[in-house]
């Protein structure tokens, strides 16, 4: 049986849906998944999706903090 329709929903992403996953840091692969850090939508790898899942990764380390404000009053 043929497979000719294999990939076609990433055929129209940038870069067919290949890049750096934001948590392992690994380059080409495909980052396919959403994944909510704090306020930010982040696109993940199908390998960290696992781990995260699982409890065997977090992203609290990409969730930027808010920057303080800094009180200047003339």
């Amino acid at each position: 049986m043929s497979k000719n329709h294999r990939g076609k929903g990433i055929k129209d992403q940038y870069a067919r849906g290949r890049g750096e996953c934001p948590v392992c840091k690994r380059t080409g692969v495909k980052i396919l998944y959403e994944h909510e850090a704090g306020e930010q939508k982040l696109k993940i790898c199908k390998v960290c999706r696992a781990a995260i899942k699982s409890g065997k990764k977090t992203t609290a380390h990409l969730v930027a903090d808010k920057p303080a404000e800094a009180a200047t009053s003339a």
